[in-house]
């Protein structure tokens, strides 16, 4: 038995900021932001583009691309953000609702910008252990950029941060496009070092003034940099050879990589680790970080552009804030045991 990926579909808002923008809401040169940041530009959604908006736009066309209905779904997962349309809200019943999804139940899950590898992995499990579930529909939106504060130095490594929505429908024995092993690390001491200081449990009652501390902040850079530094790299080499290797394969037999967006440095730093071309991935630089949809939209331009074809062996890879490293691997094309 195995389960594979019959179906993707991605959402990108209309609207955009560009570097040229950013440079002005932050005083940083506009070729820092393009050049070392990596952002050209990036997508925002408007008013009426909330989070599960845009995950049931994703959904649609992962439904498209699959050629189903949303009827044939048994299971939808949310794998989006927390920030959503509502607090202590299941968007992804929402999802099934809107899609006309009336056989199946559904969950929200996150693990941040790790969430769509983990979701990969819980959905392949559910469908390994229960009969009953056949096609499942994982579905993301995320606009984390509403909590980002220009403004605020310190988080001023997040101003990749933009909006969209993606979405991937799975079939037990496609007979195609085979998820394999995942692997993931964690490091809770990082799970205070960059956080929302207002409006959770932890700051309740709302008082006045929340609503202006309602972004990032990083209580102690120095620490957080340091500690980072120590470890995010290296978690990141082992997620993706720990992944190749469950799936019984090496790295030099890994063909593309669809990694998150990050400074430009840290990208070319994992191809070089890993013996990659640039030609082996896409650097989102006119797209910036769209949290758990960068892998997605990062297999879209790669199957767009030829970089992906059948045969190929390819690695969804991101970390997740708190932190989390999360890695899938996918054979591509047709499947065989």
């Amino acid at each position: 038995m195995h389960v594979g990926i019959i179906g993707y579909g991605n959402w990108i808002p209309s609207g955009r900021v560009t570097a040229a923008d950013l440079a002005a809401a932050t005083g940083i040169p506009e070729e820092v932001i393009a050049l070392k940041f990596g952002v050209k530009g990036k997508p925002i959604a408007g008013p009426g583009e909330t989070t599960a908006f845009m995950g049931l736009a994703a959904a649609n066309k992962a439904l498209a691309s699959a050629g189903i209905e949303g009827g044939a779904v048994d299971l939808v997962i949310w794998c989006g953000a927390q920030h959503k349309d509502y607090p202590c809200w299941l968007a992804g019943l929402y999802v099934a609702n809107q899609i006309g999804a009336k056989n199946a139940w559904s969950f929200d899950m996150e693990a941040m910008c790790g969430s769509m590898m983990a979701a990969l992995d819980v959905a392949k499990a559910l469908m390994t252990t229960h009969p009953e579930l056949g096609t499942v529909l994982l579905v993301s939106g995320y606009r984390n950029n509403d909590l980002i504060d220009p403004a605020v130095p310190e988080t001023r490594f997040m101003l990749d941060i933009g909006s969209g929505g993606s979405a991937l429908v799975l079939k037990k024995n496609a007979g195609r496009n085979a998820i394999l092993a995942s692997a993931f690390r964690g490091d809770g001491s990082l799970s205070e070092m960059c956080i929302v200081p207002a409006l959770g449990s932890k700051a309740w009652p709302p008082a006045s003034g929340d609503l202006a501390r309602a972004h990032f902040v990083v209580p102690d850079e120095p620490a957080f940099k340091a500690k980072l530094g120590e470890v995010t790299m290296p978690n990141f080499y082992a997620v993706i050879r720990e992944s190749l290797k469950l799936s019984g394969l090496s790295e030099r037999e890994l063909d593309y990589l669809a990694i998150l967006h990050f400074k430009r440095s840290a990208h070319d730093a994992v191809l070089a680790e890993l013996g990659l071309r640039q030609d082996q991935s896409t650097y989102l630089d006119e797209y910036g970080h769209l949290g758990q949809n960068d892998q997605v939209l990062s297999l879209e331009l790669g199957l767009r552009d030829g970089k992906i074809h059948d045969g190929s062996r390819l690695v969804f890879v991101g970390a997740g804030l708190g932190f989390v490293w999360a890695a899938t691997t996918i054979q591509w094309g047709p499947y065989s045991e």
